[in-house]
């Protein structure tokens, strides 16, 4: 539906943003109660018949597309002045129907954090189990899981049963992922137990949100969406742009009333009996906060928008995984995903004859299919060292940066994940993806990095009262220096993979690298390499915190708002820490285990 109704809009829960989370929070309150009604406003369209979003190779053409709200950063001043592009999903289904599908579990010992913050019972026993409701796993045939090393895959910590599909890549027919995981087998480092336990560590070849059978995206408008909008008490209404949340207010607090959303060309209130839930996304929630009233008051003042609840944290404490890689060539006779890559029109043709008619081939596998968490290895076994390393940066006394450190101290806790791209990634080309008309000729493999847990803090904000104005967006990546030190050190054992069998069986000795700089010598050149090239992994999080108010938050325990009675958030934005990688396993988690308490509380 596109056009404004004939009459009122009104329901018991109204959901700002048809994504990730506002799709689950739409499936399960109105499940099992036919009288609770539901209303979900999204700003993109329904794409679920659209053959980029369900072709699980394509996601790199749906960034910068319509269906990604194009936002961009400030320049950072740490990455040369580089201008980041930040994609985020502006369709049915939000980022994981733009994403590359990767499903990585988060550890246990970050989302512990959160409860240690303050975030009370959002503790890895909790928050465990909704994992496991959201997803189905989807095991290959035996050859294939020989192949490509899931032996520790363990049914206690998977799904069985849930919305999302969730998969191996079938890629029996390529060495490069047998490769992945023999190599860390080698080097000491292989897969130690499943990582959903949530205390797993080394190299291992990882799920993707793709149905097997299928071979398409699972996404939250396959999983969750279109069963609910079958349902009589549901509404889902695409190119719906929300403008505001309407509020009426009393000293006892400020009660959400509705929201205001620009519905082909008119300006349509939509009435909440029970709760608004704010399901936005980690850069668009502050936003609509913002010019709602809600955040900090010299900022509002300068909009002339009027305060209905002050508070200085909104928008605050953004957090993103910075990731950056290295291309090797690899020998003659390894297929890679370059020649798509390159658009070459044979290429092509090739794979999608094989996707439309046995679906199979490279149209069937996604971003990341390999992947490690990997401790500091330059001070493995050395605690005192690694102690003294990070002593040598001084803490900003926070408690955040102590928890972090802790949990760095631990020595087989993961400070970087490592994975592996089928293809040249050239990040320091276009910022956008890794498509482009700059890729060398030739076949390519690259191996990427992003730092777990960031000692860097960024910041959205409004930057008009014109809700058609993107936000000010700037992650201060870098802007600790620990950061970028770590980094680098987790970049050059990442190099040096290049020179462990069996994957350096299949790279052109001394062949050539996607970049000048990409021949490193020591920590001073990683740092000029990340410099150049680090950029966004897309996992932006934290800046509607929840927390206790009095140390950065916006949210409590039970996602409600503080200084309002009715209004929730759930989304990124309400982690109190990012997760160690791809966090959209934990926002279909999360929204799962929110499910529960909206209902717990009526």
């Amino acid at each position: 539906m596109t056009s404004p109704p004939s009459t009122p809009l009104e329901a018991d829960y109204v959901i700002i943003g048809g994504g990730t989370s506002g799709l689950v929070l739409a499936a399960r309150l109105s499940e099992n109660d036919s009288s609770r009604s539901v209303i979900v406003l999204e700003a993109g369209e329904n794409l679920t018949d659209d053959p980029r979003v369900q072709t699980p190779a394509l996601w790199t053409t749906l960034m910068g597309s319509e269906a990604d709200w194009q936002f961009q950063s400030t320049p950072q001043a740490a990455l040369n002045n580089r201008v980041i592009r930040e994609a985020q999903g502006r369709v049915l289904g939000g980022s994981s129907a733009i994403n590359g599908q990767a499903f990585i579990a988060p550890t246990k010992a970050g989302i512990d954090a959160w409860d240690k913050l303050g975030a009370t019972g959002w503790t890895w026993e909790n928050l465990a189990p909704y994992y496991k409701k959201a997803t189905t796993l989807q095991l290959p045939d035996e050859v294939t899981r020989d192949h490509i090393g899931v032996s520790w895959v363990d049914p206690e910590f998977n799904g069985n049963s849930g919305p999302i599909k969730v998969s191996f890549p079938a890629v029996k027919e390529s060495p490069l992922a047998k490769a992945w995981v023999d190599t860390f087998q080698e080097m000491g480092y292989g897969c130690t137990a499943d990582p959903f336990s949530g205390v797993s560590t080394g190299g291992y070849s990882n799920l993707s949100s793709v149905d097997y059978e299928q071979k398409q995206r699972s996404y939250a408008a396959t999983g969750y969406g279109l069963p609910a909008m079958e349902r009589r008490n549901v509404r889902i209404i695409t190119e719906a742009t929300v403008q505001r949340i309407v509020f009426s207010t009393e000293e006892s607090g400020a009660t959400a009333t509705g929201a205001e959303a620009r519905i082909d060309g008119q300006i349509v209130t939509i009435k909440a009996r029970k709760e608004v839930i704010l399901t936005a996304g980690a850069l668009n929630t502050p936003k609509l906060l913002e010019l709602s009233g809600i955040g900090n008051r010299q900022i509002l003042d300068q909009y002339s928008i009027p305060v209905i609840v002050e508070n200085q944290n909104v928008g605050e404490n953004l957090q993103d995984h910075l990731m950056t890689g290295i291309s090797f060539e690899v020998k003659p006779g390894i297929a890679t995903g370059d020649p798509l890559l390159r658009q070459e029109p044979e290429a092509i043709k090739t794979a999608f004859q094989l996707y439309s008619e046995q679906k199979a081939g490279p149209m069937t596998i996604g971003g990341v299919q390999s992947s490690a968490y990997m401790p500091l290895m330059a001070f493995l076994g050395q605690p005192e060292a690694k102690l003294a390393y990070f002593d040598s940066f001084p803490p900003d006394l926070s408690e955040r940066d102590q928890v972090i450190r802790d949990i760095y101290a631990q020595e087989n806790e993961p400070t970087c994940q490592m994975f592996m791209f089928l293809a040249q990634a050239n990040l320091h080309d276009s910022g956008k993806s890794f498509v482009g008309q700059k890729l060398l000729p030739g076949n390519f493999l690259s191996l990427g990095i992003i730092q777990t847990l960031s000692f860097s803090r960024g910041a959205v904000h409004i930057a008009s009262s014109d809700p058609t104005v993107s936000p000010i967006i700037d992650p201060r990546y870098f802007s600790n220096p620990l950061d970028i030190d770590l980094m680098a050190r987790n970049l050059l054992s990442l190099e040096r993979l290049d020179s462990v069998k069996p994957i350096a069986d299949y790279l052109v000795e001394g062949g050539r690298r996607n970049h000048p700089d990409a021949f490193l010598t020591d920590l001073e050149s990683a740092k000029k390499y990340l410099r150049d090239t680090a950029t966004t992994s897309y996992h932006s999080s934290g800046t509607a915190a929840m927390l206790p108010r009095e140390k950065g938050g916006v949210v409590d325990e039970n996602l409600r708002v503080y200084g309002t009675k009715n209004l929730r958030v759930c989304d990124a934005s309400i982690f109190p820490l990012v997760t160690a990688a791809n966090p959209m396993s934990t926002v279909y988690a999360v929204a799962e285990r929110a499910a529960d308490i909206i209902k717990g509380a009526q």
